[in-house]
């Protein structure tokens, strides 16, 4: 019988520096480890040490070094002409992106059954980093960044997020591309004299400009899906990951949308109406969650999903409640969205899982935050009036009017009852009028399309 390949075991690193709190370093230590699981490794352990700042070679001081070193089975010492165990970000990225466990080894650690084969850093670290920690603790050594690249990549399904995750994935990899243990040799034919690591570095830059090219074409595409919505009624739901964005957009709009306790589960923008369908209908968006430390390349990279916030309506800051890091969870949440622009979009605040939250918690939270919506996604009753909160928003910003619809142009009719409530209709000569009442920008352009 076939034996399933053994868990990938991890150790996570975390150096707390001195503006970070032990609450505030716990809860990142905490979320890099759910980083990990997502990814479907075991966390066995933890090291972690105060410094005033990150060693610039080897992450951590001596001591917490050979403390690691001692979990992994590796010898503690950076010795330079070590040769490098063999697991580098380019062969991690260079085929699907799954990453193999090495094999099992034997125990080192009383708590440990076999040594773990991964280091993981709560930090950004260079290559050069990465190099001496491996060969220091003979595990492979992945940042927080590699980490959530790594995610992206096996969650994304659209043709537009796997380009943008490429990207990402590429930019990251190339400057830790290094020679292989059998040295650097030239090589003969076309570009002759490059060395081995010149060619694999040209063969990044070429694909990344593959791929630039035709995510450009495929977001203008979505460019002009975005600008046919313009005068409809859109909101974006925003927030952290795992905050519950997925399951309101599942509630809201009846829609079948992937709902997952991990983080990262929606990477691909869905937009769907809110249900029951109101006239004009609303437009909900699940955007992608954000993170502490959220690499700046999939910042960058996810436009056309952060666009969708920036040219909602609404946008609805979605902040798991139940989190006691919820206040930094939103400040991150604010801040990438100030990064592209969005900061300046009408918003209301979600204290969502609020199920979970003490009845004393709840006074405090509603006394902290007067104008944010306490709601459970699993509550009907919470979710009805959610849905009306929105409705009411549109409503205050909606003018009545009127409209005449020639007869010649009957055809246009299905545009008014689509961007526009109908009150009433009557009949004369001209053709058919009707009282409507809709925003003012909508009103507006239909008012020019029958009139043209």
């Amino acid at each position: 019988m076939e034996t399933k390949p053994p868990v990938p075991r991890a150790i996570l690193v975390g150096v707390q520096l001195p503006d970070v709190d032990d609450v505030m370093h716990a809860a990142s230590l905490g979320e890099l480890g759910r980083l990990v699981k997502t990814l479907g490794y075991e966390v066995v352990g933890t090291v972690s040490q105060k410094r005033g700042e990150i060693a610039g070679g080897t992450v951590l001081g001596k001591g917490r070094l050979e403390e690691l070193a001692a979990m992994t089975g590796g010898t503690g010492v950076v010795e330079s002409m070590a040769p490098a165990r063999k697991s580098k970000a380019r062969e991690r990225f260079d085929d699907t992106g799954s990453t193999k466990p090495g094999a099992s080894q034997t125990e080192s650690e009383p708590q440990l059954s076999r040594p773990p084969e991964f280091v993981i850093v709560d930090h950004e670290i260079s290559p050069s980093q990465a190099r001496n920690l491996e060969r220091a603790t003979g595990a492979q050594v992945l940042d927080r960044t590699g980490v959530i690249v790594e995610i992206f990549h096996r969650h994304a399904h659209s043709r537009e997020a796997k380009l943008q995750v490429e990207i990402a994935r590429l930019k990251y990899v190339s400057p830790r591309l290094r020679e292989s243990s059998g040295g650097g040799g030239r090589q003969q034919g076309p570009g002759a004299g490059e060395s081995d690591l010149e060619v694999d570095r040209r063969k990044v830059r070429d694909r990344l400009a593959e791929l630039k090219e035709q995510l450009e074409s495929i977001q203008r595409d979505s460019d002009e899906r975005r600008s046919a919505r313009r005068d409809q009624l859109r909101v974006a739901l925003v927030g952290y990951t795992n905050a519950g964005k997925s399951s309101l957009m599942r509630v809201l709009t009846g829609s079948e949308v992937l709902v997952e306790d991990k983080l990262f589960a929606t990477l691909d923008t869905t937009v769907r109406a809110l249900q029951p369908e109101n006239r004009p209908r609303v437009l909900v968006s699940d955007t992608v969650g954000f993170i502490k430390k959220l690499p700046h390349d999939l910042v960058a990279s996810f436009r056309s999903t952060l666009a969708e916030a920036l040219e909602a309506s609404l946008l609805l800051f979605v902040v798991d409640a139940s989190d006691p890091t919820y206040e930094s969870q939103l400040e991150v949440s604010r801040n990438v969205l100030k990064e592209i622009g969005a900061d300046t979009v009408p918003s209301r605040l979600l204290l969502n899982k609020i199920d979970r939250v003490s009845e004393e918690d709840r006074a405090a939270l509603r006394e902290k935050h007067p104008d944010a919506i306490l709601l459970s996604a699993t509550s009907a009753p919470d979710v009805a009036a959610l849905r009306e909160a929105i409705i009411a928003f549109f409503e205050a910003s909606m003018v009545e009017d009127e409209l005449m619809l020639p007869y010649a142009k009957q055809g246009l009719l299905s545009d008014v009852y689509e961007n526009a409530r109908v009150l009433s209709e009557d009949y004369d000569a001209s053709g058919r009028v009707m009282r409507v009442r809709g925003l003012p920008a909508a009103i507006a352009r239909l008012r020019r399309t029958l009139a043209g």
